[in-house]
């Protein structure tokens, strides 16, 4: 179904592009304003005046920022393609990458004006690369990155007996889960006022959760059970970037699945139907239903926001092969193939790839900009507000960090296994059912 959807999608797109084609350069060259969309309500300030100081450096030059959140962003997206009315630049994830460059709807930023003079070596290690085609081009340019660490309220802490050197230094293993496990034991108290750790415990009248919710995780598991199945030593592909087969039936991986999601089983972490939209692990944990949760560093700032709480952080656990693991994924400006204004576009990307937008984005204190600059003025953007964020800046620094997997047909891989993980976390299915779907996900990127 989902392929036939994908086809159905480029055939569309096919006759959207060539009546593109057909409103003449002429319009294009007319028009004096640059339509840029993201999905990040928190960094629309920062952009904002990002394109104020564009638009003084380029007289005539109008930007015009379109948010919205995440669900529609990428609904109302794809719809544009379709009817082509497409912005010329947007906020692109990696995850959504190998979808749009195989549909051939994106710019190549290295054939283009400013934009072609983007190198590796401007960003933190990784963030450049991750944007090249298989066919050798460029598709995005890098404006952030993030990492996944462990927040946790520190009078739970206190009162559970665990210091911040003691959560700083967890260690984690599939078979008893270490140190990280007794934490979340010992975080875990029921209704009696009873810890996970403690005799007589009852898993079923859960109080405080040692561990919030985050879903099943579906194909990537970014701030679910990730850093712990790197940890192993697993990678989800064969190839640091456009995998050819993905490793969801490696006993590492599924040793790992079973463990994680053990942990509902244990009472440590809430069942998968406590989990929705509107009650996410920063919704647990600001509640004071959970005591921890692994989220990514773009919610800082909702952690440390959230009223009555004072909120710590912690690196991920050290896994089997003595080495932590994170997720570090990045976000990049992209430039739509039919962009109505291409050379505008290919300006405001190169202005947001610069120094000075870097340093107004790091400035807000909401994320990590790309390069190493803008990443030093953002630690001490949160320095400023007494935010402490060694626990997601050192793993880069340490190289303890692995890729967003990228490979073709990522919307179909997903689509695979979300059921197959929700049928694990919240069925009990057993984590053999994955060798069956990774078969089933293989065979398609085969094709």
């Amino acid at each position: 179904m989902r392929s036939r959807a994908v086809t159905a999608f480029t055939g569309a797109l096919a006759l959207a592009l060539v009546s593109g084609c057909a409103s003449g350069d002429a319009t294009r060259a007319a028009s004096r304003t640059v339509t840029y969309w993201l999905w990040d309500a928190n960094q629309l300030p920062a952009y904002e005046a990002c394109a104020k100081d564009f638009e003084k450096r380029n007289p005539g030059l109008d930007v015009q920022i379109t948010q919205m959140g995440w669900n529609d962003y990428w609904t109302k997206l794809t719809a544009s393609f379709i009817a082509g009315t497409q912005p010329d630049v947007f906020t692109d994830h990696v995850s959504k990458f190998a979808q749009f460059a195989d549909l051939n709807v994106l710019a190549p930023l290295d054939e283009l004006p400013y934009t072609n003079k983007i190198k590796d070596s401007d960003y933190q290690p990784g963030l450049a690369s991750a944007w090249i085609g298989q066919d050798g081009h460029r598709y995005g340019a890098p404006k952030d990155w993030d990492t996944v660490a462990l927040f946790y309220n520190k009078k739970m802490a206190r009162e559970a007996g665990l210091s911040a050197e003691e959560l700083n230094h967890l260690t984690w293993n599939p078979k008893d889960g270490g140190t990280f496990e007794k934490a979340i034991a010992r975080l875990t108290v029921d209704e009696n006022g009873r810890r996970g750790d403690e005799k007589g415990f009852d898993p079923s009248r859960v109080k405080v959760y040692g561990l919030a919710t985050n879903d099943a995780g579906d194909s990537d598991g970014q701030t679910q059970w990730s850093s712990f199945a790197a940890s192993t030593g697993w990678h989800y592909t064969d190839k640091k970037a456009w995998g050819t087969r993905y490793r969801y039936d490696d006993p590492r991986f599924k040793d790992t699945v079973d463990w994680y999601f053990g942990l509902a089983e244990k009472g440590y972490l809430p069942p998968q139907k406590e989990f929705s939209e509107t009650n996410g692990p920063e919704v647990q944990f600001g509640s004071g239903k959970a005591a921890t949760a692994l989220h990514g560093s773009w919610m800082i700032q909702t952690f440390y926001g959230l009223q009555g709480i004072d909120v710590g952080t912690a690196r991920t656990p050290v896994g089997p092969t003595g080495k932590r693991a994170t997720m570090m994924n990045g976000l990049a400006d992209s430039i739509t193939k039919n962009a109505r204004n291409k050379k505008g576009a290919a300006k405001w990307v190169a202005h947001l790839a610069s120094p000075d937008c870097q340093r107004t984005v790091g400035r807000s204190g909401v994320v990590f900009p790309a390069t190493q600059d803008g990443t030093d003025t953002a630690v001490k953007a949160y320095a400023k507000d007494g935010i402490d964020v060694d626990a997601f800046t050192e793993p880069v620094a340490e190289k303890a960090t692995f890729p967003f997997p990228v490979t073709n047909f990522g919307a179909d891989v997903h689509g695979l296994m979300r059921p197959a993980m929700q049928d694990i976390y919240a069925n009990g299915a057993p984590v053999d059912t994955l060798d069956r779907t990774n078969d089933q996900i293989n065979l398609l990127l085969s094709q």
